[in-house]
């Protein structure tokens, strides 16, 4: 078999296997991303570098499907649709990218890429991002390390890749053996729940008191075990929409049952608007409420249904993309990930241009059971806080 033809067989394989070790849901595992590059670049055709592209985003995002099925209760076939329908803004783009020529134009044209790939309107779709794994290679390193890892992933793509990978293996070695998680937010509390697809939608009295009766156990829980005054200052955070509907009586109901204490509640929940609806993060305590927090990026088709504002049509969630990148709660400036923003590249570094106390990270992902999406959110969002040093807090509904 001519060297061509096992080139045809190979790279494809090589680039779905880094696509499933990198995004395996293990935060030291992210590094493996850096290897695509090279892979990338060992293409002969740009046919050849979009099928490395998509075998590494479809193995990068295999969990999809599944999260489709058990979101509409369907079967696997509209997941395996959407699936295909998602890498086609990677593949596109490294496709239309990639180059035969040697020099500074494939290094460059790899960069644009991952741009294209990090920003709207394709950072929309821009998963699996491989400069994720700075924060593993760089903990601490800021927009320095940022930098040091777009340097890598270039630099993959010439003829010393021998040297760069050596050098970030004994990065990553150093890293893996003297890892440490973000650190925890003084004064934050994260709460995961265990509650399925009936968090947000149970909009019953009993099931609102029962998570009140929740967060009043974790203070306690809390002070208990850190030795701490249990009527100090303490914001709780529960999961993305984990309040439902956003109405006056259902404020006036957990401002009552909080009165006395000295809690603060930061929680998704749902704010119904003229056109649709946003997906928010709230906050209520005894003596005040506020939506502090809309998501800047819903999970497109599912959430966000812009073609529907084309016909006339409206119910979708709202995108607010480039809005409030910073928050404030409390005495701290917050940067908020919901979810899907967990997963792609801009609202991260957006709310990083800011000088940001805390990051905080909610999620509600009942139907990702079965998959690694969750643990992929988790670790992604670990990544970027160790990348900028700052504490994270997470809050997660299985």
């Amino acid at each position: 078999m001519s060297p061509d033809r096992v080139r045809v067989f190979v790279l494809p394989v090589l680039s779905a296997s880094i696509g499933l070790i990198a995004w395996s849901g293990h935060v030291l595992a992210l590094p493996t991303a850096a290897l695509y590059p090279l892979i990338w670049s060992w293409a002969r055709t740009r046919r050849q570098a979009g099928v490395v592209s998509a075998v590494y985003f479809l193995a990068a995002s295999r969990g999809l499907p599944q999260g489709v099925a058990n979101y509409y209760a369907f079967d696997i076939w509209p997941g395996l649709l959407l699936w295909l329908i998602a890498s086609s803004a990677f593949v596109i783009v490294h496709a239309a990218s990639w180059t035969d020529t040697v020099g500074w134009r494939k290094p460059f044209r790899f960069l644009v890429a991952c741009i294209l790939m990090a920003v709207p309107p394709f950072g929309i779709m821009g998963w699996a991002h491989p400069v994720t794994a700075a924060g593993v290679l760089f903990p601490g390193g800021g927009w320095w390390g940022l930098l040091a890892m777009g340097t890598i992933l270039a630099l993959m793509t010439t003829r010393s890749w021998r040297i760069i990978a050596v050098i970030t293996a004994g990065f990553w070695l150093w890293s893996a053996t003297h890892w440490t998680g973000p650190r925890l937010a003084e004064g934050f509390q994260g709460v995961d729940l265990q509650m399925g697809a009936g968090l947000g939608r149970d909009a019953s009295l009993e099931h609102q008191r029962d998570l009140i009766a929740l967060v009043r156990d974790n203070v306690r829980d809390d002070a208990r075990d850190h030795a701490r005054d249990p009527v100090a200052d303490m914001i709780v955070v529960l999961p993305e929409t984990a309040l439902g509907f956003w109405t006056p009586g259902l404020v006036r109901l957990w401002q009552r049952e909080l009165a006395g204490s000295r809690i603060t509640v930061v929680a998704g929940a749902a704010r119904i608007t003229p056109d649709g609806y946003d997906n928010v993060l709230a906050l209520i305590s005894p003596k005040s409420n506020d939506v502090v927090y809309r998501q800047r990026m819903p999970v497109p088709g599912s959430m966000w249904q812009p073609w529907k504002r084309l016909f006339g049509d409206g119910g979708g969630a709202r995108a607010h993309v480039f809005a409030n990148p910073v928050v404030r709660i409390g005495d701290r400036d917050v940067a908020v990930l919901i979810c899907y923003e967990q997963l792609i590249v801009w609202p991260v570094l957006q709310s990083m241009l800011h000088d940001i106390d805390v990051v905080i990270a909610v999620g509600n992902g009942w139907w990702t059971e079965g998959t690694s999406i969750l643990d992929i959110q988790r670790a992604s969002a670990e990544a970027w806080a160790r990348l900028f040093d700052k504490p994270l807090v997470l809050s997660f509904n299985r």
